[in-house]
């Protein structure tokens, strides 16, 4: 019973929902799919020409030796460039359905905040790493991973992929994505690996914080609402038409 009552939350919340979401919005609600996509590819068809390449190298290369604000600039336009190990037509259909089912069940504003947080986190965290050195418990790396090159949308995948796993309490998603980022910095571990664990560490926070900020807000909300009723000093500010009306005057009850 708890496993049928597992399945079907995640189906509702991670396919019904979203489904409705698109009957409703329409193709409106796929923007961000399908511009990351579309992205994608496009810097993929540029890189395979000798200038194109080093346009996209200028404008969306990211390496942890980059002084901290270039590489800050160049983050967002670094999420189209495909990484060069990686196949980019094999992760196209997770890119698509990870920032349309984020859109759709998340909203538009917080799938682009997640998406870019988990991959700053990332980026910023490599530099931490390189500048602590070799060692550290294997925390630490050597300064020549500061000249791999860092693009790709895939640590933007799995923090969407893991956020919502985590606000929609889907844990077998979670354990095929988060997971499955575990298992793969531990049979190879490399750059990409780490960043993806960071990734999913942080969607991780941010799923957690955002659940406390609102109950928080919605808990000084109701504090604030009883100290006004209690204050009396509602009855000075009406709703406004409430009232009666004498002689043409409309005066307070």
């Amino acid at each position: 019973m708890f496993v049928g009552r597992t399945l079907y939350g995640e189906w509702y919340g991670i396919v019904v929902d979203p489904v409705r979401q698109l009957v409703r919005r329409g193709l409106s609600g796929l923007v961000l799919a399908f511009v990351a996509v579309f992205g994608v590819i496009f810097f993929h068809a540029l890189a395979q020409h000798p200038t194109g390449a080093v346009i996209v190298r200028l404008i969306g290369g990211v390496k942890a030796c980059l002084p901290l604000p270039l590489a800050l600039l160049r983050t967002p336009v670094s999420l189209y460039v495909p990484a060069l190990d990686l196949p980019v037509w094999a992760g196209i259909t997770q890119l698509f359905f990870a920032f349309a089912l984020a859109e759709l069940a998340l909203g538009r504003a917080r799938t682009l905040v997640v998406a870019y947080a988990t991959t700053l986190a990332g980026t910023l965290t490599v530099r931490v790493m390189i500048a602590l050195g070799p060692g550290w418990w294997g925390l630490g790396l050597p300064p020549e991973i500061g000249q791999v090159l860092d693009t790709g949308p895939s640590a933007a995948v799995v923090g969407l992929f893991t956020y919502l796993s985590v606000v929609r309490r889907a844990p077998i998603v979670f354990a095929l994505t988060g997971g499955s980022m575990v298992w793969e910095s531990i049979v190879k571990p490399n750059l990409a690996g780490r960043e993806h664990l960071i990734a999913v560490g942080a969607a991780i926070v941010l799923a957690v914080l955002h659940g406390r900020c609102r109950r928080l807000r919605d808990s000084l909300g109701a504090l604030l609402f009883s100290a006004w009723s209690r204050s009396g000093l509602e009855r000075l500010f009406p709703p406004r038409g409430e009232g009666r009306t004498q002689g043409g005057r409309t005066q307070p009850r």
